[in-house]
């Protein structure tokens, strides 16, 4: 969301989401397309290009198949959509957990190619090391913790995390190494509220939550959820709309004309213009 002040217009930064620890909460929502960024900007304070496009937009079954060309073509949508917006890029599947090298090479490809201000990471072993890697050579991060989506293979499944000791010790302690490092802001996903509570007073970065809680110092939904786009949807989503409903009535109306021969109606048609007179 970008602010008008004395008649110019200010871009919400990186700095700026920091600041708004314990302050308003901040709304973020995830944007695939240049039309869907261009009608959440006015609302959202930083718009994620997420790779749960792969599922979303893809048709894939999970986020491993996302590849660094699939968030770069939607990020630089998403950027045209929104020129204004602060935009973060996820750092897919395989593109940064090998080396801090490697997700250096990742994240400046993402934000040279994209025009995005950060990249997100999912926290996994040796991350805090990467992250503080990105940070010192001027890349913004946002990390990500609790129930992480790229980790299902290893994890079996999506599930909330944090209902046992050692679950809860663990996603505190990846949240105050991604804190730690620098991140400027971390998403938790899938987590108890108390859980949810313990991270978002331990650490200093704002965290974002993800079905977990209003405790998290702002809220982040798959917009194509929000909207009522699939059938299913997790526990933690509202639907706003049910917009589902809404296309697939506009298709079998419009699919009944056709076939009626009432589309396109006159109209509807071009007509041949009457000859000037000489």
């Amino acid at each position: 969301m970008s602010k008008m002040t004395d008649g110019v217009e200010r871009r919400i930064t990186v700095p700026a989401i920091k600041a708004r620890k314990g302050g308003e909460p901040v709304v973020c929502l995830t944007a695939y397309t240049a039309p869907m960024a261009e009608l959440l900007a006015p609302h959202c304070d930083l718009m994620l290009v997420g790779d749960s496009v792969g599922m979303v937009m893809h048709g894939l079954p999970d986020t491993v198949g996302v590849t660094l060309e699939m968030m770069i073509m939607h990020g630089r949508a998403v950027r045209r959509g929104a020129p204004n917006s602060l935009v973060v890029v996820d750092l897919p599947f395989g593109t940064y957990e090998e080396s801090k090298e490697t997700a250096y090479r990742s994240a400046v490809r993402v934000l040279k190619e994209t025009g995005a201000q950060a990249v997100k990471v999912e926290h996994c072993k040796g991350a805090g090391e990467t992250i503080a890697y990105l940070v010192e050579r001027g890349i913004p991060v946002m990390g990500h913790v609790g129930l992480k989506p790229q980790a299902v293979h290893i994890e079996g499944g999506m599930r909330a995390k944090g209902r046992d000791m050692d679950e809860r010790l663990r996603v505190l302690n990846e949240a105050r190494e991604a804190d730690e490092a620098g991140c400027f802001a971390i998403v938790v996903e899938g987590v108890t509220l108390e859980l949810a509570r313990e991270v978002t007073a331990s650490i200093a970065a704002p965290t974002i939550g993800i079905g977990a809680s209003s405790a998290c110092d702002g809220q982040i939904l798959v917009t194509d959820d929000m909207l009522g786009l699939f059938d299913w949807t997790p526990k933690f989503v509202r639907r706003y709309a049910d917009l589902r409903k809404v296309i697939s009535e506009a298709a079998a109306t419009y699919a009944a004309d056709v076939r009626a021969r009432t589309f396109p109606s006159s109209a509807e048609t071009y007509t041949l213009a009457p000859r000037k007179k000489a």
